[in-house]
């Protein structure tokens, strides 16, 4: 792909100047607001996506732009960048140091590269498609745990929780007598990133946006790992669902995520 180490070179310095704001905007104290009863954005996140519409847009002005919070820079292009300047706003916000800035870029709608820059650890993960996948210019690769009762996994809740039945807390359930263990670092980046590193076996979510999930699937994929939707469809960051694994243990944790929902004592169905 022409110019994929350009964009590469952008993206990172781009997202290492966003992690120093992010981090320099905490220390002076923030400004928060909601979107929703749990759905928080900070003056933070607003900064970083100006600062990174701004650089994109010099370097690549022919370039589409699409990010979180409400920005979007639609034009006639091949080219797209899908932008989350602070992806686990929330540990953000409450200075729990689990966050990052998340940086993909699609070519005809398909992933070539994904950054994803911690600024807490200062590290850089770093995908091009075809090409591997990197921690800090070291290339990583997925664990080889290959049974589900060994392995850690990770998960997120979405934003309408405590309103849709559709919450992922019976997956979670699920999930907590099959696994070793489950997490939830509050930050859908970053767990596919430790996925592709080998610190996480597994990770799924549901009600993903595309600036979540496209960076960190790119870099689990380089990693050697699959990434699918929960019914084992091509990974698509538009889907809502994401199942990302080592590969090894893909096949058993969408089992879990396809168990048939248990009837409760006394509903239609069950017994009485």
């Amino acid at each position: 792909m022409r110019g994929i180490e350009k964009y590469l070179e952008v993206a990172c310095r781009t997202a290492r100047e966003a992690g120093r704001m992010l981090k320099e905007g905490q220390d002076r104290g923030m400004k928060i607001s909601f979107k929703g009863i749990v759905d928080l954005v900070t003056n933070c996140d607003t900064l970083s996506q100006k600062m990174i519409f701004k650089r994109l847009t010099a370097a690549f002005p022919g370039h589409g732009i699409l990010a979180e919070e409400g920005l979007s820079h639609a034009i006639d292009s091949e080219y797209r960048w899908v932008v989350d300047p602070l992806d686990g706003t929330t540990n953000f916000a409450h200075r729990l140091p689990f966050f990052c800035v998340s940086m993909a870029l699609e070519h005809r709608g398909k992933i070539i590269l994904g950054v994803v820059y911690d600024p807490v650890r200062d590290e850089m993960f770093t995908a091009t498609a075809g090409r591997g996948a990197y921690l800090n210019g070291k290339k990583i690769r997925v664990s080889g745990i290959s049974d589900l009762t060994r392995g850690l996994v990770a998960t997120g809740f979405p934003y309408d929780v405590r309103e849709s039945r559709i919450n992922n807390i019976r997956h979670f359930n699920n999930f907590l007598t099959r696994a070793q263990a489950v997490r939830r670092l509050g930050s859908a980046a970053i767990e596919l990133c430790y996925v592709g590193c080998g610190r996480l076996d597994g990770f799924w979510e549901l009600k993903l946006k595309p600036w979540d999930a496209s960076a960190g699937g790119l870099i689990v994929q380089e990693a050697g790992g699959e990434v699918t939707d929960f019914s084992g469809g091509a990974f698509n960051p538009y889907h809502p669902e994401v199942l990302g694994t080592n590969g090894l243990i893909h096949e058993a944790m969408r089992r879990v995520l396809n168990l048939p929902e248990k009837k409760s004592p006394g509903s239609p169905g069950g017994r009485a």
